[in-house]
Protein backbone atom coordinates (compact mmCIF):
# COMPACT_ATOMS: atom_id res chain seq x y z
CA UNK A 1 0.00 0.00 0.00
CA UNK A 2 1.27 3.76 -1.08
CA UNK A 3 0.66 6.73 1.42
CA UNK A 4 1.24 10.29 0.52
CA UNK A 5 2.02 12.36 3.20
CA UNK A 6 1.86 16.62 2.74
CA UNK A 7 2.84 17.88 5.79
CA UNK A 8 5.24 21.11 6.27
CA UNK A 9 6.65 20.39 9.82
CA UNK A 10 9.65 18.26 9.16
CA UNK A 11 9.49 16.54 12.45
CA UNK A 12 5.91 15.49 11.94
CA UNK A 13 6.20 14.54 8.25
CA UNK A 14 9.77 12.32 9.39
CA UNK A 15 7.68 10.68 12.32
CA UNK A 16 4.77 10.10 10.17
CA UNK A 17 7.20 8.27 7.49
CA UNK A 18 8.70 6.25 10.07
CA UNK A 19 5.67 5.07 11.73
CA UNK A 20 3.73 3.85 8.68
CA UNK A 21 7.06 2.45 7.45
CA UNK A 22 7.29 0.57 10.03
CA UNK A 23 3.60 -1.11 8.90
CA UNK A 24 4.81 -1.90 5.68
CA UNK A 25 3.42 1.03 3.77
CA UNK A 26 5.57 2.66 0.45
CA UNK A 27 5.64 6.27 2.15
CA UNK A 28 5.80 9.55 -0.07
CA UNK A 29 6.31 12.76 1.22
CA UNK A 30 5.63 16.22 0.21
CA UNK A 31 6.21 19.65 2.59
CA UNK A 32 4.13 21.98 0.77
CA UNK A 33 0.58 21.80 -1.40
CA UNK A 34 1.94 22.77 -4.50
CA UNK A 35 4.01 20.09 -4.94
CA UNK A 36 1.79 17.87 -2.90
CA UNK A 37 -0.69 18.90 -5.50
CA UNK A 38 1.07 17.59 -8.20
CA UNK A 39 2.16 14.39 -6.70
CA UNK A 40 -1.61 13.74 -5.76
CA UNK A 41 -2.90 14.16 -8.98
CA UNK A 42 -0.29 12.21 -11.13
CA UNK A 43 0.30 9.34 -8.80
CA UNK A 44 -1.49 6.14 -7.70
CA UNK A 45 -2.14 6.68 -3.81
CA UNK A 46 -4.11 4.29 -1.60
CA UNK A 47 -4.39 7.07 1.28
CA UNK A 48 -3.16 10.80 1.66
CA UNK A 49 -2.34 12.49 4.75
CA UNK A 50 -3.02 16.34 4.27
CA UNK A 51 -2.05 19.17 6.60
CA UNK A 52 -4.84 21.73 6.31
CA UNK A 53 -2.07 24.43 6.81
CA UNK A 54 0.64 23.81 4.61
CA UNK A 55 2.17 26.71 2.36
CA UNK A 56 1.87 27.30 -1.38
CA UNK A 57 -0.61 28.10 -3.62
CA UNK A 58 -2.88 25.35 -2.53
CA UNK A 59 -3.19 24.71 1.18
CA UNK A 60 -4.52 21.45 2.62
CA UNK A 61 -8.44 21.68 1.45
CA UNK A 62 -7.93 23.27 -1.80
CA UNK A 63 -5.18 20.09 -2.87
CA UNK A 64 -8.34 18.13 -1.14
CA UNK A 65 -10.60 20.17 -3.62
CA UNK A 66 -8.50 19.91 -6.42
CA UNK A 67 -8.37 16.02 -6.62
CA UNK A 68 -12.03 15.74 -5.98
CA UNK A 69 -12.50 18.01 -8.75
CA UNK A 70 -9.82 16.08 -11.29
CA UNK A 71 -12.51 12.72 -9.95
CA UNK A 72 -9.66 11.17 -8.10
CA UNK A 73 -10.85 9.53 -5.09
CA UNK A 74 -7.87 8.31 -2.83
CA UNK A 75 -9.32 8.28 0.66
CA UNK A 76 -7.69 11.34 2.39
CA UNK A 77 -6.98 12.02 5.93
CA UNK A 78 -7.00 15.29 7.05
CA UNK A 79 -4.33 16.93 9.74
CA UNK A 80 -5.25 19.92 11.37
CA UNK A 81 -4.78 22.13 14.70
CA UNK A 82 -8.00 23.89 14.10
CA UNK A 83 -10.89 20.80 16.42
CA UNK A 84 -13.97 23.07 16.46
CA UNK A 85 -17.20 21.38 14.32
CA UNK A 86 -17.60 24.02 11.94
CA UNK A 87 -13.51 23.12 11.48
CA UNK A 88 -14.42 19.59 11.13
CA UNK A 89 -17.35 20.24 8.56
CA UNK A 90 -15.28 22.71 6.52
CA UNK A 91 -13.00 19.90 5.75
CA UNK A 92 -15.09 17.06 5.26
CA UNK A 93 -17.19 18.92 2.97
CA UNK A 94 -14.20 19.70 0.94
CA UNK A 95 -13.99 15.87 -0.10
CA UNK A 96 -11.37 14.80 2.53
CA UNK A 97 -12.61 11.31 4.66
CA UNK A 98 -11.64 11.71 7.95
CA UNK A 99 -10.56 14.44 10.11
CA UNK A 100 -7.79 14.15 12.61
CA UNK A 101 -6.75 17.26 15.68
CA UNK A 102 -3.11 17.51 16.45
CA UNK A 103 -1.99 16.87 18.79
CA UNK A 104 -2.71 13.07 17.75
CA UNK A 105 -1.17 9.75 18.88
CA UNK A 106 0.20 7.81 16.02
CA UNK A 107 -1.74 4.75 16.80
CA UNK A 108 -4.86 5.92 15.99
CA UNK A 109 -3.45 7.85 13.01
CA UNK A 110 -2.12 4.60 11.48
CA UNK A 111 -5.65 2.78 12.18
CA UNK A 112 -7.14 5.61 11.04
CA UNK A 113 -5.53 4.74 8.52
CA UNK A 114 -5.99 0.83 7.83
CA UNK A 115 -9.70 2.15 8.12
CA UNK A 116 -9.38 4.23 5.38
CA UNK A 117 -7.34 1.63 3.25
CA UNK A 118 -10.11 -1.16 4.20
CA UNK A 119 -13.06 0.84 2.56
CA UNK A 120 -14.39 -0.70 -0.66
CA UNK A 121 -13.55 1.03 -4.05
CA UNK A 122 -16.75 0.88 -5.07
CA UNK A 123 -17.59 4.03 -2.44
CA UNK A 124 -16.07 5.86 -5.38
CA UNK A 125 -19.35 6.39 -7.09
CA UNK A 126 -22.29 8.75 -6.26
CA UNK A 127 -24.86 6.58 -6.28
CA UNK A 128 -25.02 3.71 -3.94
CA UNK A 129 -27.13 0.66 -4.39
CA UNK A 130 -27.98 -2.55 -2.14
CA UNK A 131 -31.18 -4.59 -4.25
CA UNK A 132 -33.58 -1.43 -5.27
CA UNK A 133 -32.55 0.97 -2.62
CA UNK A 134 -30.27 3.83 -3.80
CA UNK A 135 -28.44 6.42 -2.23
CA UNK A 136 -27.02 9.48 -4.28
CA UNK A 137 -24.26 11.27 -2.51
CA UNK A 138 -24.24 14.35 -4.30
CA UNK A 139 -28.04 14.95 -4.12
CA UNK A 140 -28.89 13.22 -1.43
CA UNK A 141 -32.10 11.79 -2.60
CA UNK A 142 -32.79 8.14 -1.17
CA UNK A 143 -34.91 5.87 -3.53
CA UNK A 144 -36.42 2.23 -3.30
CA UNK A 145 -38.45 0.28 -6.20
CA UNK A 146 -38.43 4.26 -8.01
CA UNK A 147 -39.97 5.55 -4.87
CA UNK A 148 -38.61 8.69 -2.83
CA UNK A 149 -37.57 8.13 0.71
CA UNK A 150 -37.06 11.06 3.15
CA UNK A 151 -34.57 11.24 5.71
CA UNK A 152 -33.26 13.26 8.23
CA UNK A 153 -29.54 14.29 8.23
CA UNK A 154 -28.39 11.74 10.65
CA UNK A 155 -30.84 8.83 9.16
CA UNK A 156 -28.79 9.39 5.48
CA UNK A 157 -25.46 9.51 7.28
CA UNK A 158 -26.19 6.16 9.18
CA UNK A 159 -27.59 4.48 5.77
CA UNK A 160 -24.90 5.76 3.74
CA UNK A 161 -22.12 4.50 5.96
CA UNK A 162 -24.14 0.72 5.88
CA UNK A 163 -24.15 1.16 2.31
CA UNK A 164 -20.64 2.07 1.74
CA UNK A 165 -20.16 -1.51 4.18
CA UNK A 166 -22.93 -3.84 3.01
CA UNK A 167 -22.88 -7.59 4.26
CA UNK A 168 -20.71 -6.60 6.92
CA UNK A 169 -21.91 -7.00 10.56
CA UNK A 170 -21.37 -3.56 12.54
CA UNK A 171 -21.27 -3.32 16.16
CA UNK A 172 -23.11 -0.18 17.31
CA UNK A 173 -19.40 1.03 18.51
CA UNK A 174 -18.69 1.78 14.83
CA UNK A 175 -21.84 2.63 13.68
CA UNK A 176 -20.90 5.17 16.47
CA UNK A 177 -17.30 5.92 15.64
CA UNK A 178 -18.34 6.46 12.12
CA UNK A 179 -21.62 8.51 11.98
CA UNK A 180 -21.83 10.60 15.19
CA UNK A 181 -19.04 13.32 15.97
CA UNK A 182 -15.85 12.14 17.70
CA UNK A 183 -16.82 14.72 20.74
CA UNK A 184 -20.73 13.78 20.64
CA UNK A 185 -21.69 11.54 23.65
CA UNK A 186 -23.83 9.10 22.18
CA UNK A 187 -24.77 5.53 24.10
CA UNK A 188 -25.60 2.29 21.50
CA UNK A 189 -29.30 2.40 22.21
CA UNK A 190 -29.35 5.91 20.55
CA UNK A 191 -28.16 3.71 17.18
CA UNK A 192 -30.84 1.63 18.10
CA UNK A 193 -33.46 4.37 17.75
CA UNK A 194 -31.83 5.19 14.60
CA UNK A 195 -31.90 1.82 12.89
CA UNK A 196 -35.66 1.55 14.36
CA UNK A 197 -36.25 4.88 12.07
CA UNK A 198 -34.70 3.82 9.12
CA UNK A 199 -36.54 0.28 9.07
CA UNK A 200 -39.52 2.08 9.19
CA UNK A 201 -39.12 4.31 6.26
CA UNK A 202 -36.84 1.98 4.15
CA UNK A 203 -38.12 -1.73 4.97
CA UNK A 204 -41.89 -1.60 6.51
CA UNK A 205 -43.27 -0.16 3.25
CA UNK A 206 -41.38 -3.13 1.55
CA UNK A 207 -41.78 -6.36 0.91
CA UNK A 208 -37.84 -7.54 1.65
CA UNK A 209 -36.15 -6.23 4.73
CA UNK A 210 -32.80 -4.59 3.53
CA UNK A 211 -31.59 -3.83 7.53
CA UNK A 212 -30.93 -7.17 9.55
CA UNK A 213 -29.96 -7.71 13.03
CA UNK A 214 -26.56 -9.62 13.94
CA UNK A 215 -27.32 -11.12 17.32
CA UNK A 216 -25.06 -10.25 19.67
CA UNK A 217 -23.04 -8.12 17.65
CA UNK A 218 -25.02 -5.31 15.49
CA UNK A 219 -26.67 -4.75 12.37
CA UNK A 220 -25.87 -5.49 8.47
CA UNK A 221 -27.47 -4.19 5.18
CA UNK A 222 -28.07 -7.07 2.91
CA UNK A 223 -30.05 -7.28 -0.08
CA UNK A 224 -29.56 -10.83 -0.67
Amino acid sequence: MRVLVIEDEHKIARALKKALEQESYAVDVSYDGDEGYAMATTEPYDVAIIDRMIPGAYDGLGVVKAMRDEKIHTPVLLLTALGSTADKTTGLDSGADDYLVKPFALEELLARVRALIRRPKEQASTILQAGDLTLNTITFEVKRAEQVIPLTSKEFALLEYMLRNQDRPLSKETIIAHVWDYDADILPNTVEVYVKYLRTKVDVPFDKPLIHTVRGFGYKLQAT
